[in-house]
């Protein structure tokens, strides 16, 4: 009987009873069939491996504060850098697909469907890299008469889902480590889920109803604002380094979607930042006297012409910027893309030594006090009251840095090495969401009076937009579905990690784009071939709750996906796909003709993971 045990054993662990996680690590832990639960989600410990404080001397205490300041300033240092370079990569993607966002705004015919209006948002924040630029793009285009306010709130609710995909880029630096990238994936897109969620259920509302139009007018019409100005807050000491490097002109890509035929021959990298505008009252020709300035100031000759005093502006170029592609014979798309890729490299660069710096800094008692403060709940029953709390110091902390995708990627990896939970980064992101319509709204306020209204109203949109998200998503545990689908696709993605990138690919490129194609064929294709989809999509959620929970409930058949072929409902098959490609294309490069050395580590570790046993070989569970 004995003798069956660890044939027992290792048929419960091509079951998939041992998971990942829960792996055996020894032969007799196997026999004994000793097994310990672990939740993936549980926060690890930072053990401090370094000597006690206690029993350092002076110089050795000394030694350590100074390290720990060095440290602290080495932190600080990245962390603005990693801040530069994503004010960087988003003017490299307005120099790259600037002028298409503009392009692809112009057109008011395709901005009047909704579905269509969403994924141009969606799009145009994906190219600029900047929901404030997209936003700033739409109020533009609203305060010149092209698009009203009603078109552009679909449009609004796309720069919401737009500017979630940076911080998920940046949780793909985490891959190297399982449980690291397991945590920081579903810490980033939680803030997806949450976007694309509230858009599933507001977006049908508002085109049934128009509630976010109408509630808006309505705080507009009952309050008497005048104009304000935005502050500039973290831009004062980001813009030393980022416009030494690079400098744009905002207003060309607004004025390509504005309809103005000048501005698709301008550049956007800005080349004078001193100039003097010069008004001159002067005589100008007209083709009749009903385009004159006034009938005292108009006149016909004796051939006929028509004459008029108006006054014409003519703008001097004083003083040339200072950065370092003033004076450089480059295409905006050569520039874009050699900032793109330098920005990507820094951003990379800085992120891995923040977390590397942060595992060493985050250890003992620091870790403790800081995991403490964050991760802590109040007494019963004032729990409730700490996530709120969260909520309001992300909107605060966005405000200061005045971008969501800056403060939603600097929490990122702080999830992936666990001092920040996902239940603690939901509502943090939350706020961040709050946070920059805050400061679109303080930008609305300085339009001019006769702009003022629609602007101000279009901001209020993308505010009203993302609290009415939170009531829907956040106040009652069981609605908090974002996290559950968060952690739901961080365990995937552990355990493949190339999927990671296919959800990237299909929710920010191929779906919209989807979407978009079906929707400029006409409501009647879209309706034929989405509603199709969306009920196999229910239908197939149900009945994986059911085989969850009641599996009773079903015919025996369906109560497992077993009648499917493998590839059907497995990414095992995949997997083993994307392990082909990798290992071909890495024997093109020759990257795996190794030192005999390697290989021989690489045995060796082989033959540990098998436990002490050659007959146990662990298989890949099949799901």
């Amino acid at each position: 009987m004995d003798s069956l045990r660890p044939v027992q054993t290792m048929e419960s662990h091509k079951n998939g009873e041992l998971g990942e996680g829960n792996e055996a690590h020894s032969t007799v832990d196997l026999i004994n069939g000793e097994k310990t639960e672990i939740d993936p989600w549980d926060m690890p410990e930072l053990n401090d491996t370094g000597v006690p404080w206690s029993t350092l001397d002076t110089k050795g205490k000394v030694l350590r504060v100074v390290i720990s300041v060095g440290k602290l300033f080495l932190l600080l240092g990245f962390l603005y850098m990693f801040i530069c370079s994503l004010d960087i990569l988003s003017s490299a993607f307005q120099l790259v697909g600037g002028k298409a966002a503009g392009d692809i705004l112009q057109d008011n015919g395709v901005l009047s469907n909704p579905l269509a209006g969403l994924v141009i948002g969606v799009l145009v924040t994906l190219l600029v890299q900047s929901s404030s630029t997209s936003s700033s793009i739409v109020v533009s285009m609203v305060s010149s008469g092209l698009l009203t306010v009603q078109l552009a709130v679909p449009i609004i609710m796309g720069t919401n889902i737009g500017t979630s995909v940076t911080n998920t880029l940046v949780a793909m630096t985490q891959a190297g480590d399982r449980s690291t990238f397991r945590r920081a994936f579903a810490g980033a897109t939680v803030h997806d889920f949450f976007n694309w969620l509230s858009v599933l259920v507001l977006l049908p509302l508002e085109v049934a109803t128009g509630y976010l139009y109408k509630v808006t007018k309505l705080i507009i019409d009952s309050f008497n604002i005048e104009s304000g100005e935005a502050p500039d807050l973290l831009n004062v000491i980001t813009d030393v380094l980022t416009e030494s490097i690079i400098q744009l002109d905002g207003d060309v890509i607004s004025q390509i979607a504005t309809g103005d035929p000048e501005a698709n021959n301008k550049s956007l990298i800005k080349k004078w930042c001193k100039t003097f505008t010069n008004t001159t009252l002067m005589n100008v020709t007209v083709p009749g006297p009903e385009n004159c300035t006034l009938p005292s100031l108009c006149w016909t000759d004796e051939n006929g012409l028509t004459t008029t005093l108006q006054n014409k502006s003519s703008i001097y170029n004083i003083e040339k910027c200072n950065h370092l592609f003033v004076n450089v014979a480059l295409s905006d798309l050569a520039v874009g893309l050699i900032l793109l890729a330098l920005s990507l490299l820094v951003l990379c660069s800085c992120l891995i030594l923040i977390v590397k710096l942060l595992n060493s800094m985050l250890k003992g008692q620091v870790a403790a006090v800081i995991k403490k403060i964050l991760n802590t709940d109040f007494p019963f029953p004032f729990g409730w009251v700490v996530g709120y709390i969260a909520i309001l110091v992300g909107a605060g902390m966005t405000f200061v840095v005045q971008s969501s995708s800056v403060f939603t990627s600097a929490i990122t990896p702080l999830v992936g090495i666990g001092v920040i939970s996902i239940e603690r980064a939901y509502p943090l992101s939350l706020g961040s969401n709050i946070g920059t319509t805050t400061t679109a709204i303080l930008a609305a306020m300085a339009s001019p009076g006769d702009t003022l209204s629609n602007a101000l109203q279009i901001a209020l949109v993308h505010f009203l937009f993302n609290i009415s998200g939170i009531i829907l998503w956040y106040p009652i545990p069981f609605t908090r579905i974002p996290i559950r689908l968060a952690k739901g696709l961080g365990n995937i993605t552990a355990k493949y990690r190339w999927f990671a990138a296919v959800y990237i690919i299909s929710c920010f490129f191929v779906l919209p784009l989807l979407v978009f194609g079906l929707s400029m064929a006409g409501w009647q294709v879209l309706v034929g071939v989405g509603a199709p989809l969306i009920a196999i999509l229910i239908i197939i959620i149900i009945i994986n709750v059911l085989q969850k929970r009641k599996p009773g409930c079903l015919p025996p058949a369906l109560r497992n996906w077993d009648f499917l072929p493998l590839w059907a409902h497995s990414l095992a098959p995949w997997d083993r796909v994307v392990d082909v490609f990798v290992t071909k294309c890495c024997c093109c490069c020759k990257c795996c003709h190794l030192p005999v050395d390697e290989e021989k580590q690489i045995e060796e570790r082989k033959s540990h993971e098998a436990y002490d046993n050659p007959a146990m070989e662990t298989e890949k569970e099949v799901t």
